[in-house]
Formats: C-alpha cells, sequence, structure tokens
C-alpha cells in the first residue's frame, strides 16, 4: 500500500479516500490507514457507513477523526454484512448519517456523498433515486461521488436532471480504470453499473490477453475522462483498487 500511496501522491492529488468494509467489517484498517496518511501530511478522506455502528459510536469515531485534523468524509449507507438479516445500528441511510454529522460537528467536515448516474440497483426508479440523493444534499452534504460508469451521456442527464430538482453541488464522476475483464464483470454485476455492449464485446474477444485489454481500457476511459471534463465536471475521482499504474497511465494521458 505504501508504495502505492507513493506512486500516486507524487501526482498531488487533492486528497486519497479510504474504503470502509461491510458493516465496518475493516474499520481498524480504515483507522491505521487514515492515520498513515496524516503521519506523511496526506489529506484524506476516511469512508464512514450507517451501516455497522450506532449513532453514538459513530460520533466518537467522528470525534477521533476531528482530533487528527481530518477534515473530509466520504458518508455512505453501507452494505449489511454478509449473512445479516437486519440492519445493524440505528441509522438506515445515508441522509440520517449526514444530518448526525452536522448535528454535532457544525460545518467542520466536507462531506462526500454517493451519486448514481445509472440509479441505485435497489432504486425503484431514476426519479426516486435522485429524490433520495436531493435527501443527503438537504441533509448537509457538500459534494458528491459517483458509481464507476463507462457512459457519459448516463452522466450529463443525471446532472442536468439534478440541477432541475434543485441539486447544486458538486458530483464528481466515479473513474474505474479497466484492467481485468472478469473482475469487472463481476464487480459491475455487483453494483449495477453497466458495461456498453460495445465495450464488454471488445474485452470478451481479447479473452486471456491482458495487455490488450489493459491498453484498450485504457484506450476507452482516458475518451471518457476527456468527455466529462469537456462536459464541465468539477473533476474526476479515481478508483484505483489499490494500484497505481493504471491510474496513473490515465493521469498521464490527460495531462493532469
Amino acid at each position: 500500500m505504501h508504495k502505492t500511496v507513493a506512486a500516486l501522491n507524487a501526482r498531488q492529488p487533492a486528497y486519497f479516500s479510504c474504503t470502509y468494509g461491510a458493516g465496518g467489517s475493516t474499520q481498524e484498517n480504515t483507522l491505521a490507514t487514515v492515520d498513515w496518511l496524516r503521519e506523511q501530511n496526506i489529506d484524506s478522506a476516511p469512508h464512514l457507513t450507517c451501516i455497522g455502528n450506532t449513532s453514538e459510536e459513530t460520533i466518537a469515531l467522528l470525534q477521533r477523526y476531528k482530533e487528527q485534523g481530518i477534515h473530509r468524509i466520504v458518508a455512505l449507507r453501507g452494505d449489511r454484512p454478509s449473512g445479516s438479516g437486519a440492519s445493524i445500528g440505528d441509522m438506515s441511510y445515508a441522509n440520517e448519517l449526514v444530518a448526525l454529522i452536522r448535528k454535532h460537528f457544525a460545518d467542520h467536515f466536507h462531506i462526500e456523498v454517493a451519486a448514481y448516474p445509472e440509479m441505485h440497483p435497489q432504486a425503484d426508479n431514476l426519479i426516486s433515486d435522485i429524490e433520495n440523493f436531493k435527501r443527503k444534499v438537504d441533509a448537509g452534504a457538500n459534494a458528491a461521488i459517483t458509481q464507476y460508469f463507462y457512459n457519459v451521456d448516463a452522466y450529463t442527464h443525471f446532472v442536468d436532471l439534478c440541477e432541475k430538482m434543485g441539486i447544486s453541488i458538486p458530483i464528481v464522476p466515479g473513474i474505474m480504470p479497466i484492467t481485468n475483464y472478469s473482475n469487472l464483470v463481476r464487480f459491475s454485476d455487483m453494483c449495477g453499473a453497466e458495461i456498453p455492449r460495445w465495450i464488454r464485446k471488445r474485452l470478451e474477444a481479447y479473452a486471456d490477453d491482458i495487455d490488450s485489454i489493459r491498453a484498450f481500457g485504457t484506450e476507452v476511459v482516458t475518451r471518457q475522462c476527456e468527455r466529462l471534463l469537456a462536459a464541465g465536471a468539477p473533476g474526476l475521482h479515481f478508483y484505483t483498487m489499490n494500484q497505481s499504474a493504471p491510474t496513473l497511465k490515465l493521469w498521464d494521458n490527460l495531462g493532469l
């Protein structure tokens, strides 16, 4: 991890986000990572979920982050741990978490929340999903990071709909480098991200030719990022999956 962070930090990103396992199952790893990043004077945004903690535990964790000098939080609903039949904790939705942070910490934290240009997989429809997103914004979110996607029109249409519904916070597109076809399919099936048919067919044709998959993936995602920035996206949030090389290649291609 340390080598990955060092390679990425050399390009001076705005911050690193630190993920959280289902039900807060990797909380200790997140805390250790945030501690180490602070020791390196690197700004970080730890993920925090509703599922897995009571309000009291969440407040205590936020107080710890505040005392560490952390000013960013990625506030998420989170997923239930595998095999859990009921919600764990006393909050069920991310807007409740955002409201809790604002109630107890005012404006100390810059709060990022999730957004879904292709709709959350559990939402009834796109409009109701945007209404759920608006509840997080109204509770005090400062900005949003989207689920990854490969259809730029889905993002621009989503942003247009949000603006019409009175949502004006920055919506930063999430970018997933393409490095492994089978892993990408598995992740996408779980989170509801669409892989356009033409991309699937090209990737399928490469079979186990990893070099060709990565070269094609880099070309596709570079063009996606160029279109997003040209369309006015307020930034890019790279899902590195703890690998530096794919993201650095995109970074260099874009001249960031």
